[in-house]
């Protein structure tokens, strides 16, 4: 079932609200439970686990920063 374009908004919203401080605090806390790791090495952890975080999100943001379509019918 498709979301609406107004229920995809609102979703979103919700998602980086709430969903991206936790993203946050998760990946801080992984990457806390291993002695400082190579610069390098900590920034790959951050970018895959970004990727991970926003791959199931990607049709609710889809279009989002357009301008909704209207169908005059």
């Amino acid at each position: 079932m498709a979301l609406s374009y107004k229920a995809r908004r609102r979703w979103s919203l919700a998602i980086l609200l709430l969903g991206l401080p936790l993203y946050i605090v998760a990946a801080v806390t992984i990457v806390a439970q291993f002695d400082r790791p190579p610069i390098w090495l900590e920034l790959g952890v951050y970018v895959g686990l970004g990727i991970v975080w926003a791959l199931p999100f990607r049709a609710v943001f889809r279009g989002i920063g357009q301008a909704e379509q209207r169908d005059d019918g």
